[in-house]
């Protein structure tokens, strides 16, 4: 007899169908899975065996063999687990074939057949709904799978209950979509005492999605600034939380099923590898900056991540995604965030501090700046100069702007972004730092005196042509928060003052 299930392998964000076919026939006892699996699948047969034996059913004293279609995909994962099982049930009879043909079937067994989470369950539900099938998964990620919007859903905590769902004595209910908890409720941009310039360019920097890079000494307030970003940005649209979610599925960072409408905040260690940055290794997983996606990806200390690792963002920054070839997978991840990084202005951190600088300066902070490539710097839209606070100040500073304030001005100005966009066609665009070719020239409609100091200011201190469009993205933001219609000469002052730290000379 053979029996057939549909499941799932993955390559990146990819799913692609799987047939599993389980034949059990005559010869001596032997349990053999082919079709290209990996570890974790050739050892499913053993969990498989141990969890059958758990509800007192015995494997039949036959050849049983389970191949997985097509045999040239390469299939990866313990989610292989509970298709094998129902595969094995309906080849003894005990679930009805009809039953589980029209679902998609993925979940890891334990040794007492309880079924247990794996990674991937959102993408699949969408490819199932996609294709009019229902899905099987683990009870912990039946909320992940509602979101989706499929209409049959079992998400059962062990076999038994699979089995007793399937043969009418008992009805597993259908899961309720649940929203994950604000991680970052608790922070507030007043928080931060002083650095009024600095809060205003945070600010520009949200409304307009603009990458920022903060310069000064240690203590200054550059990880706190950065932090609270989160904050002034507006929640995920129920798009932007599925593209998102389905990343966090596959790498798996979704607690308990949840789905976050907060905007992804990481900030990796110096130490991490290019791999665990950009995305790779053995499998191709997705990095920080994929998780990132729709989100903020914080890097502090820029300058001691490794100088390829950094070279490696790029591509992404230009593109909003990464493409990871290896010899056996070519995988594309959406990268669309927000760069936002910190650096001390020197190795010591106390450049321009008579009291406390370093005997080599300038070139210590010369040697420390220039570890950040020109191409990298080209792709930064915001770069400023964040100095300490003194005591007094700090004791004295008046409160300030509360996050909640300050994101109504930002939701405004990504309002009038996001009408613009629709009026000339461009739907699937959401802020300035996205704006393109024609269309930028289009919405940056700038006066006559206001384009004169652009073309003086990039003559003088040539300006890339990459540098010249960022400027106008960014006065286009500056104009959109202060409600102007045309980008005046005062938008670009301000944008220009924005754009970059001049390298340091030595005398």
């Amino acid at each position: 007899m053979l029996s057939r299930i549909n499941t799932i392998a993955f390559n990146g964000l990819e799913v692609l169908n799987v047939d599993l076919q389980i034949q059990i026939s005559a010869g001596l006892p032997a349990f053999t899975i082919v079709g290209l699996p990996d570890k974790a699948v050739a050892e499913s047969k053993e969990r498989v065996r141990a969890a059958l034996n758990s509800l007192g059913l015995s494997l039949p004293a036959k050849r049983i063999t389970v191949n997985l279609s097509p045999a040239d995909l390469l299939k990866e994962g313990s989610h292989f687990d509970l298709p094998i099982a129902l595969g094995l049930l309906v080849n003894m009879g005990i679930i009805p074939t009809e039953e589980v043909s029209r679902y998609i079937v993925l979940g890891e067994l334990g040794l007492d057949s309880s079924i247990i989470s794996v990674n991937g369950v959102l993408p699949v539900a969408l490819k199932a709904n996609q294709q009019n099938l229902g899905l099987i998964c683990p009870a912990a990620q039946g909320s992940e799978a509602a979101w989706s919007g499929i209409k049959d859903i079992v998400a059962a905590q062990n076999l038994l209950e699979l089995i007793n769902h399937f043969k009418g004595q008992q009805l597993i209910p259908y899961p309720k979509a649940e929203k994950a908890e604000a991680k970052l409720s608790m922070l507030d941009l007043k928080d931060v005492k002083g650095q009024e310039s600095a809060k205003k360019a945070l600010e520009v920097a949200a409304a307009g999605g603009h990458n920022m890079l903060m310069i000064g000494p240690p203590g200054s307030g550059k990880s706190m600034l950065a932090q609270r970003l989160i904050t002034i940005l507006p929640p995920l649209s129920a798009e932007e939380a599925l593209e998102t979610s389905m990343i966090h599925s596959i790498a798996g960072e979704l607690q308990d099923g949840k789905i976050s409408f907060e905007r992804p905040f990481r900030d990796p260690h110096h130490s991490a590898s290019t791999p665990a940055l950009v995305g790779g290794g053995r499998k191709a997983r997705p990095g920080e900056i994929s998780l990132a996606h729709n989100g903020v990806l914080f890097l502090d200390e820029l300058p001691e991540f490794n100088r390829p690792t950094l070279e490696a963002l790029r591509q992404p920054l230009e593109n909003g995604s990464i493409s990871i070839s290896r010899v056996n997978a070519h995988t594309i991840y959406p990268a669309k965030f927000q760069l936002i990084a910190a650096m001390n202005p020197c190795r010591c951190g106390h450049l321009g501090n008579p009291t406390l600088a370093c005997s080599r300066a300038p070139l210590c902070a010369e040697e420390y700046q220039n570890k950040i490539s020109g191409p990298l710097l080209d792709r930064i839209d915001i770069s400023i100069e964040v100095p300490a606070v003194n005591p007094w100040d700090l004791a004295n500073a008046k409160e300030g702007e509360s996050s909640a304030e300050v994101l109504k001005r930002v939701i405004k100005a990504r309002e009038i972004q996001k009408q613009r966009f629709i009026k000339f066609g461009a739907k699937e665009k959401h802020t300035n730092s996205e704006l393109k070719g024609e269309l930028l020239e289009k919405i940056c409609q700038t006066e006559d005196d206001a384009k004169q100091l652009l073309i003086t200011f990039s003559e003088k201190n040539q300006l890339s042509a990459r540098a010249y469009h960022r400027t106008l993205r960014l006065a286009r933001t500056i104009a959109d928060l202060q409600n102007c219609e045309k980008i005046l000469k005062l938008h670009i002052a301000e944008a220009l003052s924005y754009r970059r730290i001049r390298p340091l000379k030595r005398n």
